[in-house]
């Protein structure tokens, strides 16, 4: 089970808590997470709402229901979160210089 995000005093959590639970998500085919694969391109938290605007490795990706709906499910984990909404986008195209440096050697790709 992923940590929960627990901020203080019933107020909404920060944009850098929200990305630290979405490090806790990992499409289940790469050892990486999603923040640090680059996929996470935006994050807005609005009335209770977080809406993440993301992309995937690949269009045809076979993950993405499942890498969506973890997404939603730790978000809606935090303390004061009414709803969590998930934008799976295209533009821009993923591509591996996305990924953190850590990621990258992580995978063996050095470039």
């Amino acid at each position: 089970m992923a940590p929960r995000c627990e901020p203080e005093g019933g107020r909404m959590p920060t944009v850098e808590e929200v990305y630290d639970v979405l490090r806790t998500c990992y499409d289940p085919e790469i050892p990486v997470n999603v923040v640090d694969l680059g996929l996470i391109y935006d994050v807005k938290i609005d009335d209770g709402v977080i809406n993440v605007k993301m992309t995937l490795t690949a269009p045809g990706c076979p993950s993405h229901a499942f890498i969506s709906e973890q997404i939603r499910s730790r978000l809606l984990m935090i303390p004061e979160v009414k709803d969590a909404n998930v934008e799976v986008v295209w533009e821009p195209p993923w591509n591996p210089t996305m990924m953190s440096e850590q990621a990258r050697k992580d995978l063996g790709w050095d470039f």
